[in-house]
């Protein structure tokens, strides 16, 4: 088995992040698997200097050892997508190749003017109309590119089939292919999008299981129609419940600023909060023992006995509220485990 857990160095790790990170600790750990640290840092204009380092040091400081990443290194790397851009090129030309991915020449305002007229995305029926491999002949396409004109690489989708997964938390989940846009997959500075590189990697990394947030499950179709076009076996998807805000509602950042809610697990460390209070706590944000199991009723938990109990079978589909006073509860009852007696 082997999992990853792969944040984006847009800012300091975020508590969600931690819970993730945490569910495919347990998971490998649980499983005698590999716990795989990757970098997802093609997004450069919302790249913070300092934050893989953030990342590294709080997930240490949560007790979440890697097994292979960046500063641990493994036969996989390298770990950080910003050096893996040969492979992306290579992979893109392969669906080139096959006729399964194409060149688009389309500027912002043509697709905002064609998003403005249709009420849809780039699909199989709007791309006939704009400025793209399938509809300008050949020597037309190289003439743009050996000239430099700006383009994208987009995925050729085919309407009107079928995207079904087993999801290991929400069972069955099926889309529909007519509404999948033609996703980009090279921008038109070179880089991969999100969702090539997130394939690429997932497959010559060797993952065979995908633990992550709900908000990622849209993009999960995506994933599979790549998968497919690659010829490669897509490894187990887990979408995890949303982190609910006290009122309800995703935690954003702005809910949490205006409750008072940190959202950085470094804030958490800095006010002074113990780790296995906090790792104890996300464990229960979405998940619990079973009720046959020799954990059940139990709250509190060493990392070692969270690895014994967790099965993700037992993560739940509904939202779990954030609740402060409940962690303070975890803090208070860890800094009493941690005095000595006398």
């Amino acid at each position: 088995m082997r999992v990853r857990f792969a944040p984006s160095p847009t800012g300091y790790l975020h508590i969600g992040g931690l819970r993730t990170a945490l569910y495919n600790y347990l998971f490998a750990r649980k499983h005698g698997g590999t716990f795989v640290l990757r970098i997802e840092d093609t997004d450069r204009e919302r790249f913070v200097e300092d934050a893989e380092a953030d990342i590294l040091a709080m997930l240490d400081w949560a007790g979440l050892s890697i097994d292979e990443g960046p500063d641990t290194g493994g036969a996989a790397g390298p770990y950080r997508q910003s050096e893996r851009a040969e492979l992306y090129q290579a992979h893109v030309q392969q669906l080139i190749d096959a006729g399964l991915a194409y060149h688009a020449f389309d500027s912002k305002d043509a697709l905002d003017a064609m998003r403005e007229r249709t009420g849809q995305g780039y699909n199989a029926q709007t791309r006939q109309e704009m400025e793209n491999a399938l509809t300008l002949d050949a020597d037309e396409v190289q003439r743009r590119i050996d000239a430099g004109d700006s383009y994208v690489v987009r995925l050729k989708v085919t309407p009107g089939e079928s995207v079904r997964f087993e999801d290991h938390v929400r069972g069955e989940v099926e889309f529909s292919t007519d509404d999948i846009d033609d996703q980009v997959l090279l921008k038109s500075d070179g880089l991969p999008t999100y969702h090539l590189a997130n394939v690429v990697d997932d497959h010559h990394m060797g993952i065979t299981h995908v633990i992550r947030g709900e908000e990622w499950l849209p993009s999960t179709p995506k994933h599979i129609l790549l998968y497919e076009a690659f010829g490669w076996t897509p490894p187990g998807m887990a979408h995890l419940p949303l982190i609910l805000s006290p009122n309800g509602g995703k935690l954003s950042k702005r809910k949490a600023d205006k409750m008072g809610i940190p959202v950085s697990v470094r804030q958490y460390v800095d006010a002074g909060y113990e780790a296995p209070a906090l790792v104890n706590f996300l464990a229960m944000l979405g998940w619990s023992p079973g009720g046959d199991s020799a954990y059940a009723d139990r709250e509190t938990f060493t990392l070692d006995e969270l690895v014994d109990a967790f099965h993700v079978s037992e993560i739940g589909q509904s939202g779990a509220k954030f609740d402060l006073d409940k962690l303070d509860w975890y803090n208070a009852n860890t800094i009493r485990e941690l005095t000595p007696a006398g």
